[in-house]
């Protein structure tokens, strides 16, 4: 499964079926390496903090409370990029979870089982000041901003975990098309209803400067309530930005279906169904 994103600054899950099964030159078998962080250079560190600058001021408003809270109890609004070995000090003691430095793309069942074991993987790279409304590749501003600050909450750090176990179990039954669709709908290109205002969870929004603003603010894409099974049905695109999205109302209650549901059989018993296209009617409007 390809997952990398070709549109403005939106990455796709990191993982891909196209990369290679052998661990490239420098890593373990897991794939992680080590983040040197004492190598940034100041262009690298000018450069996270221009997009951290510009995407707390557009979030404003727009993003869960929660994705707020997380910068704030990791201390992620330090100028620079973070060291992992400081964010995970912090991360762990609030959910267990820790932040391990990769190459790049990995492969799926790689990908998942750090999912698995509490692991989440991060880019030990950067983009440069000419990419910063356009990369191809998840980098560690999308990947550390985008998905940590919510890692610091309970419900989402269960979800993610529980995600890496289904991920693994759907590689083994040919379903994992089904469990790319759940995370690039929740993890990455979620809305959740707040205060009665709908709002910004998901990683690939939160980190991009122009989806930030089409998810919530334009006519063009369909909103409409969380469906599970609406969910694993629908496709999606990575070239453009997102046709639909799905709306929560909490974390825990995407969590609580998941798990609820046995969802090898739920996948299973939708290939007779079909697959839909994003916004193919019917589709109950979110409020």
């Amino acid at each position: 499964m390809q997952t990398q994103t070709k549109i403005e600054d939106a990455p796709a899950p990191k993982h891909g079926a196209l990369a290679s099964p052998v661990p490239p030159p420098g890593a373990d078998a897991d794939w992680t390496v080590p983040q040197h962080w004492d190598e940034l250079t100041a262009e690298d560190h000018w450069v996270w903090d221009t997009l951290f600058a510009r995407q707390q001021t557009l979030l404003h408003g727009r993003a869960v409370e929660a994705f707020q809270q997380g910068l704030d109890v990791l201390h992620l609004s330090r100028p620079g990029v973070p060291n992992f070995d400081e964010l995970n000090q912090k991360l762990n003691a609030r959910t267990g979870w820790t932040v391990v430095a990769v190459p790049g793309l990995v492969p799926d069942d790689v990908f998942f089982r750090h999912l698995s074991n509490r692991r989440f993987p991060a880019g030990n790279f950067i983009r440069s000041p000419k990419q910063l409304d356009y990369l191809e590749e998840p980098d560690v501003f999308h990947d550390v901003f985008g998905h940590v600050p919510l890692l610091a909450q309970p419900a989402v750090a269960d979800f993610m975990q529980a995600l890496g176990r289904l991920g693994l179990e759907a590689l083994d039954r040919g379903q994992l098309h089904r469990l790319a669709r759940l995370y690039w709908y929740t993890v990455e290109f979620g809305l959740a209803r707040e205060e009665g205002a709908l709002k910004i969870y998901g990683a690939g929004i939160l980190s991009s400067f122009g989806e930030s603003h089409y998810s919530l603010e334009s006519a063009k894409p369909h909103r409409a309530d969380f469906d599970l099974q609406r969910v694993l049905r629908t496709r999606y695109r990575t070239d453009t930005f997102q046709q639909a999205y799905f709306v929560i109302d909490r974390f825990e209650d995407v969590l609580d279906l998941v798990l609820r549901d046995d969802f090898a059989a739920l996948c299973d018993g939708l290939d007779a169904l079909g697959d839909l296209e994003p916004g193919e009617e019917p589709l109950r409007a979110a409020a």
